[in-house]
């Protein structure tokens, strides 16, 4: 090889680095990164571990609670995550919520009652009923037949609604001033909770002759306070919508979407401050205000799981927010509405243990 021809392969190699160099570069470059999915199993994983560990966590006859931040959105996500497998910790969820449900009548509830709020645990056994109900239909959904423990939660869900007053359809809620899950509002939540759990049961379990006076009082009550709702609670409405069509009207359910659409930043994700504004209200004072991995996550999922094509411009951008904002640790972040916490320690993790549960959730069903 001559001293040219290698001065002109010099030149071209370096051209090349240079080319490759400026092509990493790019913004655009960023649109074919794909998420890390193992590591947010293992974060999950891990997780749901820790709060079956976690002392405060800890119940009678060896049981534990099912939070609203870690446990339930962890049994909703982590089976349709299949790398690696779930395994043990699944199953100890799964075992945990059927163990409480057949010692039903034993088993004291999440909170005792308490000298300032007598309510504690009548507010507890209309939670857990919802939640219990929620993970065992779904567990039974993918074998198509709802089970015996699964009847029998919902025998406990449907005995623990409330029948009469401003609340009746909806459910004894947790209240701990805490958004968005036991705040003052967070009946709405719990009865969409419920109407998800009875939208995914299997054997056209809705139809059954024998609930049809609690299903009438669920959905007279969904439809009276939709109104005064926020956007944080009418969306677990639009995911029930999606698997029981007849909960919400086609314009009511359009409507919503525009709402969810019109809420969406201008980096592609969304903001749980945001959503979580009652109508008329103030925006929320909070410690973070910017788009986070909790409303992204759970809005791009159900928008994708109420007829949103998947390549709408607009869930493009949800996706691709999600796909740039994971945590090397695998997880994704979402702060607390209610206090400032160490983002890095357990009970900080909490919001973001639900928001890497529905971004695996929203990313799984966009493909990714």
């Amino acid at each position: 090889m001559n001293r040219t021809m290698r001065r002109t392969i010099g030149i071209l190699g370096s051209a090349l680095v240079a080319a490759s160099l400026a092509a990493c570069s790019r913004p655009e470059a960023k649109t074919g990164e794909h998420w890390n999915s193992s590591a947010a199993a293992a974060y999950l994983d891990r997780r749901a571990d820790w709060w079956m560990g976690w002392q405060p966590a800890a119940r009678d006859h060896d049981t534990s609670c099912i939070s609203c931040h870690t446990t339930l959105p962890y049994a909703l996500a982590r089976p349709g995550l299949r790398v690696p497998s779930a395994g043990a910790n699944e199953r100890r969820v799964l075992e945990n919520v059927v163990r409480r449900v057949r010692l039903w009548n034993e088993i004291g509830p999440y909170y005792k009652d308490r000298d300032a709020d007598p309510r504690k645990s009548v507010e507890s056994r209309g939670t857990e009923s919802v939640l219990n109900a929620l993970i065992l239909a779904q567990r039974d959904a993918r074998d198509g037949r709802l089970g015996e423990d699964g009847r029998s939660a919902f025998d406990h869900l449907w005995a623990q609604q409330e029948s009469a007053g401003d609340r009746a359809g909806a459910w004894p809620w947790l209240q701990f001033g805490l958004r968005p899950w036991e705040a003052h509002d967070s009946y709405y939540y719990g009865a969409s909770l419920a109407a998800l759990a009875v939208a995914v049961a299997p054997g056209n379990y809705r139809w059954k002759p024998a609930i049809q006076g609690n299903v009438a009082r669920l959905r007279a009550y969904l439809d009276q306070e939709y109104g005064a709702q926020a956007l944080s609670n009418r969306i677990v409405l639009l995911w029930a919508a999606a698997k029981w069509p007849e909960l919400m009207d086609p314009a009511r359910r359009q409507a919503l979407v525009d709402d969810l659409l019109h809420e969406q930043r201008s980096d592609g994700g969304w903001s749980l401050a945001a959503l979580a504004r009652q109508p008329g209200a103030p925006r929320l004072r909070t410690y973070f205000s910017s788009s986070d991995g909790y409303a992204t996550g759970l809005v791009t999922f159900v928008l994708l799981e109420s007829g949103t094509p998947r390549h709408d411009p607009r869930i493009e951008r949800g996706v691709q927010w999600l796909v740039r904002n994971q945590h090397e640790e695998g997880f994704w972040r979402t702060d607390s509405l209610n206090a400032r916490r160490d983002p890095d320690s357990d009970v900080g993790r909490f919001m973001s243990d639900a928001a890497t549960a529905y971004a695996v959730l929203a990313l799984t069903r966009a493909g990714e």
